[in-house]
């Protein structure tokens, strides 16, 4: 199964006119979501029992991993990785246990380079999170570089790490190229986070408003389509999820993409339209 979805849920109120959309609006459209909040903060019970009281019964989440675990954070002093991942893992328990986690996001930033001390921290990330499917992405490009990019992916699957595909800027020279590599058939992850070359390095306060301000052409998602449909025939399951946020696209690119494949969701929440068919 193809799951295409967009980063958070809120945002898309493209897809209703509405200024802000509920989880419930959004599973009316889409079957999969990626949550980001858990990058900040781990989830309380309560946020956790809200969301899975919102979704159908064939609904999934991406859930990033607190950024502790993706070294943009540090531990507290009364903290140790095997704490950290104890609290995160009972937190999100009712999700794994009805079978609603796709899989974890681990989203690492471009002063995550290919050296042999990230290597075996990638080593020491799987013993905390060994039973769950985990996605890496990575953004820089010395882990694709020609010389190691097939140590690199036999390392992801000797680990059974599913490199995120990744679409982001094209002429950068740190940016990742588009990998249609799978790793992992389990559980296939790609995510498309615009070509706005300029945004993509842009600094300030208001860097993320342009880091993912693109609107991706017919074009462009007609040929993203034809690597789709070349996954898919390794992949048990695929997840699609747009991150270019910024300026309202993501969820119309989405929508675009799953008319493109052809694909016709069941089992979503009906919306008003279908409440009168």
């Amino acid at each position: 199964m193809i799951r295409i979805g967009c980063t958070g849920f809120h945002e898309h109120g493209s897809l209703n006119g509405k200024s802000k959309l509920t989880l419930y609006e959004y599973a009316q459209y889409f079957p999969i979501v990626e949550l980001d909040t858990s990058f900040y903060f781990i989830p309380q019970e309560a946020h956790v029992q809200k969301w899975l009281g919102e979704i159908p019964s064939n609904f999934q989440f991406v859930l990033k991993l607190p950024g502790l675990f993706t070294t943009h954070q540090t531990l507290a002093d009364d903290e140790s990785f095997e704490s950290v991942t104890e609290t995160f893992r009972s937190r999100i328990a009712p999700i794994m246990e009805q079978q609603r986690l796709y899989c974890l996001l681990a989203q690492f930033p471009a002063s995550f380079t290919c050296t042999k001390e990230h290597v075996d921290y990638l080593r020491a990330l799987k013993s905390w999170f060994p039973e769950q499917i985990i996605a890496i992405e990575f953004r820089h490009a010395s882990w694709y570089d020609t010389a190691i990019i097939e140590k690199m992916h036999a390392f992801m699957e000797t680990y059974q790490y599913s490199l995120v595909i990744v679409d982001e800027p094209k002429k950068l020279a740190t940016t990742v190229p588009l990998d249609f590599f799978i790793t992992n058939p389990q559980a296939v992850l790609i995510r498309l986070h615009g070509r706005n070359d300029a945004g993509w390095i842009h600094t300030g306060p208001d860097a993320r408003a342009y880091r993912t301000l693109y609107n991706y052409s017919d074009k462009e998602l007609k040929e993203f389509a034809v690597g789709v449909k070349k996954c898919q025939k390794q992949a048990q399951e695929m997840a699609v999820i747009f991150n270019n946020n910024s300026g309202g696209h993501a969820a119309l690119n989405a929508k675009t993409l799953q008319s493109l494949l052809g694909i016709d969701y069941q089992g979503l929440h009906p919306n008003q339209i279908d409440l009168f068919e």
